[in-house]
């Protein structure tokens, strides 16, 4: 089943269902089904034309998807362009919200960049190479 633009799984609960939204969350969700009077526990399938109206039409009174992502896009951007610590750590790639960064922090960092020794390809590398200036002498 579709509502909007996503696809809404129908073997779940509709409370559940709901939360693929982004910007409806298990808090929301309550609100945006008791606005449109459908009972909790109800399954996806069960659903019916006119209930899924009720749930379109209710939908329009939270902010998702494209407009509250470009949002969101615009706070950060406005926090980088007052260059706010928050946004400099949006620029440099870094949590924002106070976490440690000598050790973890590697959902935001990326992948680990060794620096001052050589990695495990790397020195195959030279190996390969000195091998290669023995075997020609």
């Amino acid at each position: 089943m579709r509502i909007g633009s996503i696809q809404i799984p129908d073997n779940e609960r509709v409370e559940i269902a709901l939360t693929r939204i982004y910007g409806i969350g298990p808090v929301n969700v309550l609100e945006l089904m008791r606005l449109a009077q459908i009972k909790e526990g109800k399954r996806a399938k069960d659903l019916d034309k006119d209930e899924v109206t009720r749930i379109i039409n209710a939908l329009e009174n939270f902010r998702v998807e494209g407009d509250l992502k470009s949002e969101v896009r615009g706070n950060i951007e406005r926090l980088k362009a007052i260059r706010a610590y928050r946004g400099l750590r949006h620029i440099l790639g870094l949590p924002t919200r106070g976490q440690r960064t000598r050790t973890n922090a590697r959902t935001r960092r990326g992948k680990r960049k060794t620096v001052g020794a050589l990695t495990k390809e790397m020195w195959a590398k030279i190996e390969a190479q000195q091998k290669a200036v023995v075997d020609k002498k």
